[in-house]
């Protein structure tokens, strides 16, 4: 059957077909409803394509993350300049864009000292439209109503698509109207929000939610909240959602970072995490040891800087045992060399590393048991169960990592382009690289997505001990060499705490990092092997940060490559020179927005103090993208050619009409 009324088909599928088409007629009940839908379907194909955003390793920086989403990556001020042009003053654009970032607080600052409140609504009500009307004009009606806040959605509806001189005087009843009945305020922070939503129709998260910045907590909440969102894995995010699965070097490793970066907040108040039993135990065991080389990266005034550092050295200590634990148990992962626990020598303050003999930084070892070393004692073991048992009941920890697990994956290959955090790992020849799991090679795509069903396998069964082995995937993930979220050979955590040579502190890149930024064949490779291609396909990743300062660009490999890391965590800007990108890809093609120094929201608001933000235009397209060329379009000519299919079984009466 098609929609030519032709039979193409045998008897059984022909039953088969019908079969569909009858569960289908169940939603599209006749001939009226059927064709409804595929004109109203045909009409959205031709409709401009949505604009998407691409943001990178987040860290907890929320306050700029948030910002860079309300203020669109600098789309909601380009949107004032083109509306009203030189219609309106420079200062009240800068305010009218701070309200509509941030409406509740800039709405109680200008009241404050606006001596003629009303007159005041009128002109920012009626401004506030034109800019709704222009963010909404490439999307069909039954989109924005979807996208409006229930409480205003008939009257923004009214006033979006009043028009002509006959409808002045309704339009301007409207607006005294909501001014007299005292709902100016509520109904300026919905289309505030109305507006910002509007204009990012789907949001990719490249990885790294977690870890450095104070408040990926609050990061989670948003993003957990946001309308279209996906997110592609990070290793710092595979550490938290390891360790909310019950991964004991995991949850280690994340108790460390936190420590090291003086996050013990996002712990004990984000996430209700009882650091007690570890400070109890810091203080018994390194009492009197002053853990130099464990003092936080981030010392705040008033925090106890001495608790800290001891609770770090404690965990880390913790966490290297564990880790020895895996790496012996899964002799696969191919990781030995990172048994260093043993190469100690406790009565010299040595260690040999390779062939070299090296002297610790640090000598004082009091939980160690050098003939086996691996072991955790009793009180380590209480601590760390303690922690495990912490996390397990952490709802709203492991409501964020649910949502990790449910929005995310290792890599999403959307609208030709394919995204992941890391890499894709390699040979120095440039082949896949591979790594035999349960006696089955991996490499490439299938490495992938192997690793991809471990990990959801892992959180399934999270907390059963008879299961924490296939957690060690995760682990893995974390920090394996051929693991595509980390692409280093070694991590060098010991190191780097115990050895002042900073030769031991290097770590490795996979050929990855050399081949595909400089050849824009091994990107086609790679694209290929995900199955998709073609001029107009692109690679886009984070993880390493472009150091900007020295002259690094984002764009790799001839512009099929976009590394979009520039530094959204604040310890990173140094090194970057910038405070992140965002990859804009709307209908008139690719636009990378590069992220100056955002210094709070406080300011933002007070002081109506943007983030400067650079746009680089690196693809333009002669015509608009339209819906048609997209996967969603993709989608929907597929579901119309179901309906065609119902309407000629419909007109045939193979299936029958209901009314």
């Amino acid at each position: 059957m098609n929609n030519n009324d032709n039979l193409s088909y045998s008897r059984e599928e022909l039953q088969e077909e019908i079969k569909y088409l009858r569960l289908l007629s169940d939603r599209f009940q006749n001939i009226q409803v059927a064709s409804t839908e595929v004109i109203n379907l045909e009409a959205i194909l031709n409709l401009p394509k949505g604009t998407e955003h691409f943001l990178s390793d987040i860290h907890g920086e929320y306050e700029t993350f948030s910002h860079v989403l309300a203020n669109a990556s600098g789309v909601v001020r380009k949107k004032i300049d083109d509306v009203f042009g030189k219609n309106i003053r420079e200062k009240d654009k800068k305010i009218l864009a701070t309200l509509i970032y941030y409406p509740e607080e800039k709405l109680d600052l200008v009241l404050k000292d606006e001596e003629n409140p009303e007159e005041w609504f009128t002109v920012t009500l009626r401004r506030l439209v034109v800019v709704a009307r222009a963010a909404a004009s490439k999307y069909t009606r039954s989109k924005v109503r979807k996208a409006m806040p229930p409480d205003f959605a008939y009257i923004i509806d009214e006033l979006l698509n009043e028009s002509g001189e006959d409808k002045e005087k309704y339009f301007e009843g409207i607006i005294s109207t909501i001014i007299r009945i005292d709902r100016a305020e509520a109904f300026i922070i919905a289309i505030c929000q109305f507006i910002q939503r509007l204009l990012i129709d789907r949001l990719h998260v490249i990885g790294d939610i977690f870890d450095r910045g104070p408040s990926p907590e609050r990061v989670m909440d948003r993003i957990l909240n946001y309308h279209s969102v996906d997110i592609q894995w990070g290793n710092h995010d595979m550490l938290w959602m390891g360790a909310a699965s019950g991964n004991r070097a995991l949850i280690a490793n994340m108790i460390r970072i936190s420590l090291r970066y003086n996050n013990i907040d996002t712990l004990e108040d984000a996430y209700g995490i009882n650091m007690m039993p570890l400070a109890t135990l810091a203080l018994h065991s390194y009492d009197d040891d002053p853990c130099e080389p464990f003092i936080p990266l981030v010392v705040e005034k008033g925090k106890d800087k001495d608790l800290v550092k001891k609770m770090h050295k404690a965990i880390s200590v913790i966490q290297f045992k564990l880790e020895g634990q895996i790496i012996e148990r899964n002799p696969h992962f191919d990781m030995r060399d990172r048994l260093l626990l043993d190469k100690i020598d406790y009565e010299k303050g040595t260690i040999k590393v390779g062939n070299k003999t090296y002297q610790l930084l640090d000598k004082n070892f009091p939980t160690i048991d050098p003939k086996n070393p691996y072991q955790l004692n009793e009180e380590e073991t209480a601590v760390i169960d303690k922690l495990a048992n912490s996390i397990k009941n952490s709802s709203r920890l492991q409501k964020h990592i649910a949502f990790l697990v449910s929005h995310g994956s290792m890599y999403l290959t959307f609208n030709e382009n394919l995204m992941y955090h890391g890499c894709i790992p390699l040979t120095k020849k440039g082949d896949f690289a591979s790594l035999e799991i349960e006696g089955t090679a991996y490499s490439g795509k299938a490495l992938c997505d192997h690793f991809d069903r471990m990990a959801r396998k892992a959180y399934q069964f999270r907390f059963q001990r008879k299961y924490e082995p296939i957690s060690d995937y995760m682990w893995y993930l974390w920090c394996g060499a051929s693991s595509p979220l980390f692409g280093k050979t070694k991590m060098a955590t010991f190191e780097r705490y115990f050895l002042a040579e900073k030769e031991t502190h290097a770590e490795g890149k996979n050929p990855y990092y050399t081949l595909v930024y400089d050849g824009e064949e091994y990107c086609d490779k790679i694209l290929n092997e995900f199955g998709i291609g073609g001029p107009h396909s692109h690679i886009i990743n984070g993880h390493v940060p472009v150091q900007v300062k020295k002259g690094e660009t984002p764009i790799k490999a001839g512009g099929k490559l976009f590394v979009i890391d520039g530094g959204m965590s604040k310890p990173y800007q140094k090194v970057t020179g910038v405070s992140g990108y965002t990859l804009i890809y709307n209908s008139y093609g690719l636009v990378l927005v590069e992220h100056e120094h955002f210094d709070s929201r406080q300011t933002a608001i007070l002081e109506e103090k943007d983030i400067i933000s650079k746009r680089i235009y690196i693809e333009a397209s002669a015509q608009r993208m339209r819906v048609r060329e997209t996967d969603i379009g993709k989608s929907l000519m597929a579901q119309i050619e179901d309906l065609n299919k119902l309407l000629v079984a419909y007109k045939r009466g193979l299936v029958k009409e209901r009314f």
